[in-house]
């Protein structure tokens, strides 16, 4: 079976994930008020786990709503010890290194992951682990924040595959990691 690993996320003009304090309101700042899922629906069923950090979690944890994932999810966190009761049947800790991780979850029979969270995309970046990426691009300047992307050993480049323009101000750019 083919393993990939994907990000679909949302980004500043300047490139940022979240505000100076992981603020995320600005994701609202373009009305959509038809619910238009921007591909998010087709992107899901494109993978069979989610693997996002430990900050992400909590976030998702602070929503007011019900819990929004049907696939598996992972945590991948060094310093959370367990998951809190009320999720401990949607989620499962992971930790290690990323080889670790991934021989874990692919053990699972979970080989196309959706890897959310600012952290875990850098270091994902960082040991050349991501095949794709779908990046929304906000109409915001946040001006500081938690950084999409961080510093790399080395360069990687990814192919243009398309772009798509929602609700006349949002532009989805779809990357693909170039074959060495």
């Amino acid at each position: 079976m083919k393993k990939e690993n994907k990000v679909f996320i949302a980004a500043s003009l300047d490139g940022y994930i979240a505000g100076k304090n992981g603020e995320i309101d600005w994701l609202d700042s373009v009305p959509n008020p038809e619910g238009i899922d921007m591909g998010y629906g087709k992107f899901i069923e494109s993978v069979d786990a989610l693997l996002m950090g430990r900050i992400s979690f909590e976030t998702v944890c602070n929503f007011d709503v019900e819990w929004p994932y049907t696939i598996p999810v992972y945590v991948l966190s060094r310093t959370l010890e367990s998951i809190p009761e009320k999720y401990k049947d949607k989620v499962e800790l992971v930790k290690g290194s990323l080889q670790e991780v991934l021989a874990t979850i692919h053990q699972k029979g979970h080989h196309r992951l959706y890897i959310d969270g600012g952290n875990t995309i850098q270091n994902f970046l960082k040991e050349d682990l991501i095949d794709e990426m779908i990046i929304t691009t906000f109409p915001i300047v946040l001006g500081g924040g938690f950084s999409l992307f961080g510093e790399l050993p080395n360069r990687i480049q990814f192919e243009h595959v398309e772009s798509q323009v929602f609700l006349n101000e949002l532009v989805q750019d779809h990357y693909r990691r170039k074959i060495k």
